[in-house]
């Protein structure tokens, strides 16, 4: 397997599979190789090496929020003592309302983003999982009001 810090040299022929599979995760090596005009065992053959350089990390299904009940999305900004910061986001990662969390530039800042079915549940995550860790010295949140566009892979 190749160290994950190797750069792989990408074509224009991977770029168009990882556009296709970023599009539809679900595409056969038949169907991207139909639309590429490659057979299928040259498009398993650049997954795979993409897969072992990882560029492709993993595959996934996007689920739509809403329609497994959690219809309040929000964000938050959280300032965190500097000793407390890698802490703080372990604690908010093992969170089931987390639905990501980084680390950002500034002081000490972690973004985050939080998925719940509503207003109440939001307000009792705030106040009763979020408040009651230590050394946290700032929050604010901001809650998502309609998604315009959502992440589901890079743009080559």
């Amino acid at each position: 397997m190749k160290e994950k810090d190797t750069l792989m040299k990408i074509d224009d022929i991977d770029k168009k599979i990882l556009e296709l599979l970023i599009e539809d995760g679900r595409l056969s090596y038949t169907d991207v190789g139909k639309q590429l005009d490659l057979s299928r065992v040259a498009v398993r053959a650049r997954v795979n090496q993409l897969i072992e350089y990882g560029v492709i990390e993993k595959f996934t299904a996007v689920v739509n929020s809403e329609k497994v009940g959690k219809k309040v999305s929000a964000f938050f900004e959280v300032d965190c003592e500097p000793r407390s910061l890698v802490e703080v986001a372990e604690n908010l990662a093992k969170n089931p309302y987390v639905a990501s969390c980084y680390q950002m530039t500034g002081p000490s800042t972690l973004h985050m983003h939080v998925l719940v079915k509503d207003f109440k549940e939001l307000e009792s995550f705030i106040n009763n999982e979020l408040y009651a860790l230590e050394g946290i010295t700032r929050v604010e949140s901001h809650t998502l009001l309609r998604r315009f566009k959502s992440r589901s892979g890079l743009k080559l």
